[in-house]
């Protein structure tokens, strides 16, 4: 572990104690409290989280949680990691917020850097937003200038909750509330070459978006010969490729973005978020090579937050932590470990493992990924259920493989309870016998 991480890692050992300290006086009505004052897009929270330090939270009532989602792979550093506290004290001493009338320094130092890492062409550019569902906005705008009118997206996408990213998003409960929304869109079968190459025929297709994990699809990687095919017919047809990156860049998966792991697939655009900020609040578009950069013009997108300096400069603390700390070879390694220490436990409940680096999904053989979930969280450990049938793990890329082991260990005695309780609700008779 890097000096950095064993300074984070030495603050945390000397606080856990301290978490009941923190809860506030009335900690106990929060939950009746957020129902009054907070509209019920959420649902009822889970818990009332009072602070963090590392891969660890903790409630309100001082109850400590090993954080395995961290805030859905937003928290690549942890909570309260030096760097980022350092970067954003710092940076908030001298600007906090311009407007996009002016420019920052760490704005064009964090854009470079982004350039840099994704291996951008020349005449390449970046578009600073606050979230992934605004920088799939800004991507879906980019793909109408090109003038065509079709865009395609896959079955079992996710791209974001505003109206533009909405159509890009196949699932039909999230859409049908706002329907109609932005026409166009159509969706194909991840995974069918014939069915892609069919549709790009006609050559009036705009775009392709597509994720190369599907994350709220229950962490579904696209097959490698699917992602060279989709880069070798989008550039045979003039179709811009816009890879989603949103959940699976920033080195989450063990490379800067995971399309790097497929080697000849650069998008067109790529957009980002969640992970970049670290926990503050972010998004990106990445358009690659001159034809792509000039087609959006002044006055035809805009953001009043985005690229603000205090962003900035937590995104380039993030990306210079991961490198200095080498972390993505860290991911790699930890992520490879847990999917083999999974398998090895050889439980009847668990398929397999898919995903890459620390964005992983554990499949199950029955539908009780969210009964799971809960009986996780009520021994200590924060995972969530994209789907009925997949646990999914997004911890922060610092998480050591021994803490990580910890919840391996425990994870055969979660599925044993959940399972029992689902063999005794399907036959009264067996209850009490477990």
């Amino acid at each position: 572990m890097s000096e950095r991480n064993a300074t984070a890692s030495e603050h945390n050992a000397t606080t856990p104690a301290t978490g009941a300290a923190h809860a506030a006086d009335g900690a106990d009505d929060y939950a009746a409290r957020y129902g009054e004052a907070l509209l019920p897009v959420f649902g009822a929270p889970q818990k009332v989280l009072a602070r963090g330090e590392g891969v660890h939270v903790w409630d309100t009532e001082g109850t400590q949680y090993l954080d395995l989602l961290a805030g859905i792979a937003v928290n690549t550093l942890g909570h309260a990691h030096p760097a980022l506290l350092a970067a954003l004290s710092k940076q908030a001493e001298t600007l906090g917020h311009v407007s996009n009338f002016f420019a920052s320094a760490p704005q064009i130092e964090l854009a470079e850097k982004l350039l840099e890492l994704s291996g951008a062409p020349a005449g390449s550019g970046v578009f600073f937003a606050n979230s992934g569902t605004e920088a799939n906005e800004a991507a879906f705008k980019i793909a109408r200038r090109t003038g065509r009118p079709r865009i395609l997206a896959l079955a079992n996408s996710f791209h974001g909750r505003t109206m533009g990213a909405l159509a890009l998003t196949s699932k039909e409960a999230y859409r049908a509330p706002f329907e109609p929304l932005p026409g166009g869109v159509e969706f194909l079968e991840a995974g069918d070459e014939q069915a892609l190459a069919d549709a790009l025929a006609p050559g009036d297709v705009a775009a392709v978006f597509a994720e190369p994990i599907q994350g709220e699809a229950g962490v579904r990687p696209l097959a490698p010969e699917y992602l060279r095919a989709l880069r070798r017919l989008t550039r045979e047809h003039g179709t811009l490729l816009i890879l989603d990156e949103v959940q699976t860049g920033i080195g989450r998966t063990g490379h800067w973005f995971a399309h790097q792991a497929v080697e000849g697939v650069q998008p067109d655009v790529m957009t980002l978020a969640k992970g970049l900020g670290g926990g503050f609040p972010i998004g990106a578009v990445i358009s690659m090579g001159p034809a792509v950069h000039d087609l959006l013009q002044p006055g035809q997108h805009g953001t009043t937050f985005g690229g603000n300096p205090l962003a900035a400069a937590a995104g380039l603390a993030v990306l210079g932590t991961l490198a200095e700390d080498d972390l993505l070879a860290h991911v790699r390694r930890v992520g490879a470990g847990f999917t083999r220490d999974v398998l090895a436990l050889d439980h009847p409940l668990v398929e397999g493992v898919r995903g890459a680096g620390l964005l992983l999904g554990v499949a199950l053989r029955a539908p009780l990924a969210k009964e799971v979930a809960a009986e996780a969280l009520a021994a200590g450990f924060i995972v969530n259920a994209p789907d009925p049938s997949t646990l999914r793990l997004a911890p922060p890329l610092i998480i050591t493989e021994a803490e990580l082991a910890t919840f391996t260990a425990a994870l055969p005695g979660l599925l044993e309870a959940v399972s029992a309780r689902a063999a005794a609700d399907a036959d009264p008779a067996l209850e009490g016998e477990h």
